[in-house]
């Protein structure tokens, strides 16, 4: 099965920013809509950000709009998400997720609605 894997996290100071990729060795990630999500400690999976097979459409959670940013380079099969002005609130294990594009539209933000996930990678934001 597809799977895949996380890249990019680290230890950053409040403001800063960080680069997540999301890549699928052996795969073809040009017909899944990828999605991200972060677990802090002791929380449930929060949905972040999603983008559709294209890259055309585009999904944020309100607490990272302006600041985060999700794009695809299919050519390159990776998906990134762009973490600027991070804050403490943002610490998490980040995870992408994949999904078979089916839908133009659908609830993007549930974890259940993925088949495919990676292991993922820590982002701490600390001073």
């Amino acid at each position: 099965q597809l799977q895949l894997v996380e890249s990019g996290g680290g230890l950053v100071k409040p403001g800063g920013s960080l680069r997540l990729s999301c890549a699928a060795p052996g795969f073809t990630l040009s017909n899944h809509a990828i999605g991200w999500f972060r677990q802090a400690p002791g929380k449930g999976r929060e949905g972040v950000s999603c983008t559709s097979s294209s890259g055309y459409s585009t999904n944020y959670a309100e607490s990272v709009k302006g600041r985060f940013t999700i794009s695809r380079d299919n050519t390159k099969n990776t998906v990134y998400l762009q973490m600027n002005s991070l804050k403490h609130e943002d610490t998490a294990v980040y995870y992408c997720a994949a999904v078979q594009a089916g839908k133009l539209m659908f609830p993007w933000a549930d974890p259940a609605e993925y088949d495919y996930w990676g292991r993922g990678t820590q982002v701490t934001v600390s001073s």
